[in-house]
């Protein structure tokens, strides 16, 4: 038995802000943004929470699948922004959306947050155990973002996306490999000083500025070149797929650069590439599920496409996940 996706929405909030908006703001210009990171545009969320952006997406799954909120078993969410530091936010779109016999926890790995739910959402249905799981990935990024520092300020944006999972028969079909990797040595190249119980919150923290995101840019972009297109490269070899063999790559899209070399390692055309950095920025936990949901309601995945899901992110964390597409 495998794990499939059966339904797949997302959400990105209607406030855009366009490179030019940064411009009176702090030192940069739209053609500096787009040509560094491909970037032209991203959406920030006026008002509300994380959970915000996962609700309307889990309505839509529900909708669309003839589903009652009591029929989920289980939700993780993907997230390093959840409402809050406790309860979880997968409890907060529980209540929310009246979910009352499922249970759930929030999944801390930044950009690769949502290929790790994906990897334990597939096995609690493998198990057997549960019938319906929901995995989210979602982050508002624009509420841990310093609007001084323009080195982070224009990279990232807020959206979520979700995805159902069902056990299915047929094992030609759904979640058929993946390779997780993590290296806590990176840590101190993208991270947050303060907010944890190592520093905890003070006024003096907040006077300094220490709840904002940090990145040695040059640091995370040359590991993330190596390790994206290394375990694309990996997947491919371990299911002895072919370029041919893959209908898309489904990247996590935080640069053009990394998103490039992992094509190239894949040895894929530039047309079997989704890419939508361009309209929403790095949405971190939220880029392949947004991307993945794109491409379905665009119609450009059928049934029995062969996917590659890759991502590269803080910790350092890192994989890629092998789909074979389940819905008509």
């Amino acid at each position: 038995m495998k794990a499939i996706i059966s339904a797949i929405s997302h959400f990105v909030p209607p406030n855009i802000i366009p490179n030019s908006w940064f411009e009176d703001k702090l030192e940069t210009s739209d053609e500096w943004i787009r040509t560094r990171t491909g970037i032209v545009e991203r959406r920030f969320l006026e008002s509300g929470a994380t959970s915000d952006l996962l609700v309307p997406c889990i309505q839509e799954i529900l909708e669309k699948k003839s589903l009652k909120p009591e029929d989920i078993d289980a939700i993780i969410v993907a997230t390093i922004t959840p409402d809050n530091v406790f309860p979880a936010c997968a409890a907060t779109v529980q209540k929310k959306l009246g979910m009352s016999k499922a249970w759930g926890f929030d999944l801390s790995a930044a950009c690769s947050g949502f290929l790790y739910g994906l990897e334990i959402g597939a096995a609690l249905v493998q198990s057997s155990a549960y019938k319906r799981v929901l995995v989210c990935g979602a982050d508002m990024m624009s509420s841990i973002l310093n609007p001084e520092d323009r080195s982070t300020y224009v990279l990232f944006g807020d959206g979520g996306g979700a995805v159902l999972l069902e056990p299915s028969d047929d094992d030609e079909y759904g979640i058929l490999d993946s390779r997780l990797y993590m290296d806590g040595r990176g840590g101190s190249n993208l991270y947050m000083i303060a907010g944890g119980s190592a520093k905890p919150t003070t006024v003096e923290t907040a006077a300094n500025k220490e709840h904002y995101v940090v990145q040695d840019g040059q640091s995370v972009f040359k590991a993330a070149v190596i390790g994206m297109a290394e375990v694309a490269a990996e997947i491919m070899e371990r299911n002895n797929l072919k370029s041919d063999d893959i209908a898309w790559l489904v990247p996590h899209q935080a640069n053009l650069r990394i998103i490039d070399a992992t094509r190239k390692r894949m040895g894929l055309d530039p047309e079997k590439v989704m890419i939508n950095i361009d309209k929403y920025g790095n949405t971190t936990a939220g880029t392949i599920p947004i991307a993945l949901s794109e491409l379905y309601h665009h119609k450009k995945i059928k049934k029995g496409d062969r996917l590659v899901l890759a991502s590269f992110g803080a910790g350092y964390t890192w994989g890629a996940i092998y789909i074979r597409w389940a819905i008509d």
